[in-house]
């Protein structure tokens, strides 16, 4: 079992570069499985779900090349099979965009209930309700038998989706099945995250038609064929950039972090600076500081769909809130079960207190290292963060998970003088919280 050790109360300072973006990377892969020819893809990250994702394609008959540097040679052309039933789908959770790029292909598509972190009920019934509309048949809840998906249509049609909740997941699969089908295909109501415009953008320079990625309507005019052959760089990681802000903030710390884009952190910006921290940036970076006298001011939170504050910045934005002086409230509107990790901050003197999908938190506290686990993705990276706040070492078990989404993060915080290494320790028991 991986797991990080802290040593805490360590200033962060220098510079730290942002990798690819997770979330984006994982929906142009599923992507680039529809096209006509090779692809180059740059700025991929290193990190266990890309690594899966790979693997999955890879059985389905596309060669993947690795040019290094992030940068990978895709070639789908010797795609044979519409059946994704590799066990590492069951593992992420944007394995479900190859349903879309499969259906397609092919006309038909099989796989796997994906999976992916399990704070909160995250149905497909939009996804396959979307792909009735144009024309699949199978895509009743009934149709999803012993936990496998099975799609199938005639031909693929445009046509005119109203999403019942903004959904990126089903945003993405649907303008990937409506990119090759006959005619326009109109999705109202459509999710605006970053990673669902660097999507269309790739699409877009493989040689698919679409238009108002980024808005809440998105018209899709299908193409018969995409032929690639073009290079496409990723953007990049906006949750990264977040929580290395964040490092810096609980640090008190003086960070600047390289390659990202001001404007997508503007929901978190805007809450920093109303703490008392300050932020200058430019074209594609961001320093985080703060005078040593300056008390934090508490603060509110709401998650909500982008251009609101995301909602897998959440468990780290608590750990900030923590340190203010007063009571402060996030508020999950995203998810319905996104507080598990709670108990472990408690266990290291976190005052808080939950109701539903609000959590007072009351500061400022002196973390306290302990031994915690990384119940998913980003509650594990909330547990570095406190951490590096904490006064004494602090054992993060369950590592593995924070490594689905962020490359080579003992290293970069190492780099900017964090106190953090891996271990390796027999595995005691099974914390049976993140489907990895």
């Amino acid at each position: 079992m991986t797991s990080y050790r802290i040593v805490g109360g360590k200033r962060l300072q220098g510079d730290v570069n942002i990798s690819g973006s997770k979330n984006a990377v994982l929906g142009i892969l599923a992507a680039a499985m529809m096209l006509d020819g090779p692809c180059k893809i740059e700025n991929v990250p290193d990190i266990n779900d890309v690594h899966a994702m790979l693997e999955i394609c890879e059985t389905i008959g596309a060669q993947i090349t690795p040019c290094g540097d992030g940068v990978y040679e895709i070639d789908p052309t010797n795609i044979n099979t519409y059946e994704a039933t590799h066990p590492k789908v069951k593992n992420i959770r944007a394995s479900y965009y190859l349903l879309g790029a499969l259906l397609t292909r092919f006309k038909k598509a099989t796989m796997f209930m994906p999976g992916g972190c399990n704070f909160g009920t995250r149905p497909i019934d939009l996804h396959l309700k979307g792909f009735r509309k144009m024309g699949a048949q199978g895509t009743r809840a009934t149709d999803i038998r012993d936990g496998i998906i099975r799609i199938v249509a005639n031909e693929l049609n445009g046509a005119h989706i109203f999403l019942d909740v903004v959904s990126v997941g089903a945003t993405i699969n649907l303008m990937l099945a409506a990119t090759k089908a006959n005619g326009l295909t109109v999705i109202e109501n459509a999710a605006k995250e970053p990673h669902i415009v660097d999507v269309a953008n790739f699409l877009n320079a493989m040689g698919a038609n679409i238009k108002g990625a980024g808005t809440d309507t998105i018209r899709i005019q299908g193409v018969p064929v995409l032929p690639g052959g073009y290079s496409y760089s990723v953007i990049p990681d906006q949750i990264e950039a977040g929580t290395y802000m964040i490092a810096a903030a609980v640090t008190r710390g003086d960070v600047t972090i390289h390659n990202l884009i001001p404007k997508h952190m503007e929901p978190l910006t805007v809450k920093m600076l109303e703490m008392g921290f300050d932020i200058e940036q430019g074209d594609d970076w961001i320093r985080v500081s703060i005078d040593e006298d300056t008390e934090l001011e508490p603060t509110n939170f709401k998650t909500r769909p982008y251009p609101g504050f995301p909602t897998d910045l959440q468990p780290q934005a608590t750990v900030l809130l923590c340190l203010a002086h007063g009571m402060s409230q996030m508020h999950e509107n995203v998810w319905d079960n996104r507080f598990q990790y709670v108990p472990e901050l408690q266990s290291m003197g976190a005052s808080i207190s939950v109701m539903e999908r609000i959590a007072l938190i009351h500061g400022p506290v002196q973390f306290s290292g302990a031994r915690v686990t990384a119940l998913d993705l980003r509650a594990g990276a909330a547990m570095v963060l406190a951490g590096l706040a904490a006064e004494g070492t602090t054992t993060i078990t369950f590592a593995n998970r924070i490594e689905r989404g962020y490359e080579k993060i003992v290293e970069k915080l190492r780099g900017i003088g964090a106190e953090i290494e891996h271990i390796e320790e027999d595995e005691e028991h099974v914390v049976p919280v993140d489907d990895e």
